[in-house]
């Protein structure tokens, strides 16, 4: 008997397979690697592991490596998207997202090689297209950066 879970099973984690399933990102612009206690129309974590060999790090800057405070926020788009392709059910669909607001963006420490960027997202206002959501990104439980956005959900029909 195959040990399989069943369709009913709530998704309570994604990891890097079932994240490329939801959302189109791809290297070098997917920026996480985890997402854990994803409660669907509430929020999850985001789980980003920081790398010396990321292109970014090559211009910002040589001589001393700090993820750029834009890819900090993208990064919590993304983990918020796989909110929506949970909550929505979208997975093997193609769901692009775009941002429509960042307001309130905060940065307070900087992200380095070695971190695991922690993304907590919290879901505002869900939506049919249009979800709102407050994102904090921590490492080893200092604030890195705070901001409320905004996205656009769109399922893309075939062809």
């Amino acid at each position: 008997m195959a040990d399989t879970q069943p369709e009913s099973t709530p998704v309570s984690e994604a990891d890097l397979s079932l994240i490329k399933r939801i959302i189109p990102h791809r290297y070098p612009f997917l920026l996480i690697d985890k997402v854990r206690d994803i409660v669907p129309y509430e929020g999850a974590v985001g789980i980003k592991n920081v790398t010396a060999n990321e292109p970014h790090f090559q211009g910002h800057f040589p001589d001393m490596p700090i993820m750029p405070g834009v890819t900090i926020v993208e990064a919590m788009a993304q983990t918020s998207a796989i909110v929506v392709g949970v909550s929505l059910g979208i997975i093997d669909q193609p769901l692009n997202t775009f941002f429509m607001t960042i307001d309130n963006c905060k940065f307070r420490r900087m992200v380095v090689p070695g971190d695991v960027l922690e993304l907590h997202c919290t879901v505002k206002r869900p939506g049919g297209r249009v979800w709102k959501f407050e994102g904090k990104a921590l490492v080893d439980g200092q604030l890195c950066c705070t901001a409320e956005y905004a996205a656009m959900m769109d399922l893309k029909a075939d062809g």
